[in-house]
């Protein structure tokens, strides 16, 4: 490892954290990879800053992940899905009480719904732009597309329909609607917001001079739909696909080998996720162009992060998996980048420390030297970026809630399944929201009803609504309940592609104390290790 890290005891004025969801690690070229083109991040990764090989995700998915990087604190073993609570703060309140300026910019369509909807309000300011994904911004086709630059695609439930038939229940996909009124390549959400971060960048330069500041740039791709207009639409395709495109990937496991999707359909998605990330590696180089050209990489961090990654037909157990189901976090989606720009720190460095999404809220509290009131679970990352530690952490855990409870040292990996059944298993939250579905006939999240107590969360007097569950319940929508006595352990040092389980060896052993120390530390629910067998 090439010694580039420079000791300075002096924190940046200023952080941008650029967040780019479903970010595949290993599909960028600063990590090795060569199959989409990411220039920007790659020459951001070589001139600019330390690349992280050991970072991980923490809670799952979207907004919990959200949850781990503002609010610090773990939540994954509580709740599935939801606003920020009572009991806790985001790190943009108490940046606001330390008068530093903070700004969001997103196309994160979560982030204005219910489940997500009070993450923004502590910003100092907010720009939200429309169109993404779910995000319910045109109620009807523009009646002048004609196919350019957004060609025609299927539907975002086609999919389902193909695999379930025309009684499954409708799934409206805003985006459909949205992307006839595109007439360039500007247009699309993403673009939008990098440009709309640079331009906040360049002025921040000039009329926050005097004061310290954060920028939050929450930027939904290369998140599903894959849909890129020229010349980025078909940039990784040998053939030159026919008919409509497929822009919504499937969630599934086994989608090829179960006759779901074809071989040239796999290919026409996995594609199109590439021209997806090559677009906003494009524009991404934009917001950099920015920073420098105002001269502010001497005195302000920049975190590229991401709270995921998507699986796009990579093998486990003989089995090609799509999207975000219901398995444990294997390589691809668990095993995340992280690239820090680090003022007096040379570019090019890597850092082989165990990090995880939690640490990036410990790092903001530390660079603008606030201090949390609840109980968080990070570890600054400064000592690392400044060469004064190695390691900031022993273990780190994650999962979705209900699901697997996952563990890795950096070395091995964990993934510790439900034993018995996947009880007993409780939701504490005051909000009580999750991610909405709208779709007929799916329960997204059951009401509390009269076995509901009053309970605490660790660290907090606060009382919060505990809802426990019981076989026959209806569930949270994430809850998993075919993975009981699954449990996966792979040495990822290794065995990289995950293809020897060595659950039932010695190393088990360890891994379920080192399990069991870790939710010790956390506070985690005595059910918890309950329902995963670990008394």
């Amino acid at each position: 490892m090439r010694d580039t890290h420079v000791p300075s005891q002096a924190m940046p004025d200023n952080v941008v954290v650029v967040m780019l969801d479903s970010l595949n690690r290993h599909m960028l070229g600063c990590y090795g990879e060569r199959e989409f083109q990411t220039p920007h991040l790659d020459k951001f990764a070589a001139q600019r800053a330390t690349r992280f090989t050991r970072h991980v995700t923490g809670s799952l998915p979207c907004m919990p992940a959200r949850h781990d990087i503002l609010c610090g604190a773990l939540d994954f073993l509580w709740r599935p899905w939801g606003s920020i609570e009572l009991w806790e703060r985001p790190i943009t309140a108490d940046l606001r009480d330390a008068g530093v300026t903070t700004m969001l910019v997103t196309d994160h369509p979560h982030l204005f719904e219910t489940g997500g909807e009070n993450y923004h309000t502590d910003f100092g300011g907010w720009d939200y732009v429309r169109g993404h994904e779910g995000d319910p911004w045109k109620t009807w086709l523009d009646p002048s597309w004609l196919g350019v630059p957004a060609p025609p695609a299927l539907p975002g439930d086609w999919f389902y329909r193909r695999r379930f038939g025309d009684g499954f229940p409708r799934i409206d996909r805003a985006y459909d609607r949205t992307r006839t009124f595109f007439r360039a390549e500007a247009d699309y959400p993403g673009p939008r917001t990098m440009s709309a971060s640079a331009e906040w960048v360049a002025g921040a330069a000039q009329n926050h001079t005097s004061e310290r500041w954060m920028l939050f740039v929450d930027e939904f791709d290369p998140h599903e739909p894959f849909d890129t207009p020229t010349p980025w639409q078909g940039r990784y395709e040998d053939e030159q696909w026919q008919g409509e495109r497929l822009i919504w990937p499937p969630y599934v496991v086994g989608g090829v080998a179960g006759g779901h999707l074809s071989e040239a359909e796999a290919r026409h998605v996995r594609a199109n996720y590439g021209s997806k990330l090559s677009m906003i590696d494009h524009w991404f180089g934009r917001l950099i162009d920015e920073l420098d050209r105002a001269d502010l990489f001497d005195s302000t961090a920049v975190i590229v992060c991401t709270d995921h990654g998507h699986y796009l037909g990579e093998q486990r157990d003989g089995l090609d998996i799509w999207g975000k189901p219901m398995v444990p976090q294997f390589e691809p989606l668990g095993h995340i980048p992280l690239l820090v720009h680090w003022p007096g720190v040379v570019g090019g460095g890597v850092c082989d420390a165990l990090t995880t999404s939690v640490d990036l809220h410990a790092t903001l509290a530390d660079v603008f030297g606030v201090v949390p009131a609840h109980r968080t679970h990070g570890r600054s990352l400064v000592p690392l970026l400044t060469g004064a530690a190695t390691s900031v952490r022993e273990w780190a855990i994650g999962g979705v809630y209900g699901n697997w409870v996952q563990i890795t040292d950096g070395h091995r990996k964990y993934a510790r399944a439900p034993e018995g059944s996947n009880f007993p298993l409780s939701m504490w939250s005051n909000r009580w929201s999750t991610m909405p579905t709208h779709v007929k006939g799916i329960a997204e999240l059951p009401m509390p009803d009269g076995r509901a107590v009053l309970d605490r969360m660790p660290g907090s007097e606060i009382p919060v609504m505990r809802q426990p569950f019981q076989p026959g319940d209806s569930l949270p929508f994430w809850v998993g309940g075919g993975n009981v006595g699954q449990h996966h352990l792979y040495d990822i040092d290794v065995d990289p592609d995950e293809a020897e389980n060595r659950v039932g060896e010695a190393l088990e052993r360890e891994m379920v104390d080192l399990l069991r120390t870790a939710l010790g530390e956390v506070a985690a629910p005595h059910e918890q290790f309950e329902r995963l067998g670990i008394l």
